[in-house]
């Protein structure tokens, strides 16, 4: 019997699984989506870096499911023609306080496999980036670039043409479960499924809470605001610059990224949406890293705080160079406690998958992700 199998959400993780699970396991697959495209959200909406596991635990599922992903995504970009190009990314200590940082960086980074990384003085940084300064850096050559917008175009198009569909403007509005299937209603139309797998990003504990699955994380949305360089700047930056990650904190920091299309973007900053504080664990985020959340604010708030901290490692950049672009928003899980949930979390209640936490790189990951996911999806019993 060919299984009937629902996936809420036409992101990249989205797109990713269902051509997965038509794929390898033979499923019609049906995608819906609430807005009239694909990837109009974070997939959309990001540094469009393809990360190569540097920051990650070793072990845990984002560190494996990275380093997977990144092999999946260029043979696929390469297959489906698809711009990827490897520009090489810099992390930079620009104080002798981040070099125990950067050091304990470089050993994560081994232990998950990370090829060709060198480790860098002053002289030596400047050779990769000729306009960035530091006391120091770390070296990733293979780190690239994409269009995930594109992939995720290509994934809806391939499943479609596996036999399955991407339904857009079909919010849904209700789910239940019933003799081991799974009603929904979207878009005014009511739908049985076999299976269901929630991938929705910002709105998964709306769906979560429809299909009676709330747990005990919520998505806390995080607002980053960008500026994208003129193009008498860019010249400044050839690659990727990034700092020495805090690593009480799972946003990386304002950093400079070059994209597939000769962009190059300053940012982002990580300001907490207001909406997300009727959630307990958010009040207790937020009294854990109040300095940090006040930090990002002002840099909100003032461009001059946001020129400042990109100066940090290009020194030539002026006010003059940044010009606004468009922002994004990371959807973030927070436990009770307050605590970030660091890693990629995926639940199973009966015949519902729910996808609760997948911030970066779960795009670099998607593939791989969607592997992770057709493999826990419940078969059809008979």
């Amino acid at each position: 019997m060919t299984e009937r199998i629902a996936v809420v959400g036409a992101g990249i993780v989205g797109l990713a699984v269902a051509r997965e699970l038509a794929r390898t396991r033979g499923a019609v697959v049906t995608v819906l989506e609430q807005e009239n495209q694909v990837g109009a959200h974070q997939t959309g909406h990001n540094s469009g870096v393809v990360h190569a596991g540097i920051y990650y635990t070793p072990g845990s599922l984002k560190a494996r499911l990275c380093r997977e992903g990144v092999a999946l995504l260029r043979a696929y970009c390469q297959e489906h023609r698809l711009p990827y190009e490897e520009v090489g990314k810099l992390v930079v200590a620009s104080t002798t306080a981040e070099r125990a940082g950067l050091r304990a960086l470089a050993g994560r980074a081994r232990a998950n496999g990370v090829p060709g990384l060198a480790e860098l003085d002053a002289l030596a940084l400047r050779e990769v980036e000729p306009h960035a300064v530091g006391v120091a850096a770390l070296h990733s050559p293979h780190t690239a670039i994409c269009d995930f917008p594109a992939v995720a175009r290509s994934l809806a198009r391939e499943v479609a043409e596996l036999g399955g569909s991407v339904r857009l403007s079909h919010p849904v509005r209700a789910i239940r479960e019933r003799a081991g299937k799974v009603e929904l209603i979207a878009a005014m139309r009511r739908f049985t499924f076999d299976r269901l797998v929630v991938c929705a990003g910002l709105g998964t504990d709306r769906v979560a809470a429809m299909a009676g699955h709330q747990g005990d994380v919520r998505i806390v949305p995080f607002k980053g605001e960008y500026y994208s360089l003129g193009e008498g700047a860019r010249s400044l930056v050839r690659g990727l610059i990034y700092p020495v990650p805090d690593p009480r904190y799972p946003f990386l920091g304002v950093h400079l990224t070059r994209h597939i299309d000769g962009e190059v973007l300053v940012g982002p900053n990580a300001v907490m949406d207001l909406r997300a504080l009727r959630w307990p664990g958010t009040w207790r985020l937020a009294g854990q890293h109040w300095r940090t959340g006040v930090r990002e604010l002002y840099g909100s708030l003032v461009k001059g705080a946001f020129v400042r901290a990109a100066q940090r490692y290009v020194p030539a950049l002026t006010a003059a160079d940044l010009r606004e672009a468009e922002g994004g928003v990371r959807a973030q899980a927070v436990a009770r406690d307050g605590r970030m949930v660091d890693d990629f979390v995926v639940d199973v209640h009966g015949p519902i998958v729910l996808v609760r936490n997948a911030p970066s790189p779960a795009a670099t990951s998607s593939l791989a992700i969607a592997k992770h996911i057709a493999g826990i999806v419940p078969a059809l019993s008979g």
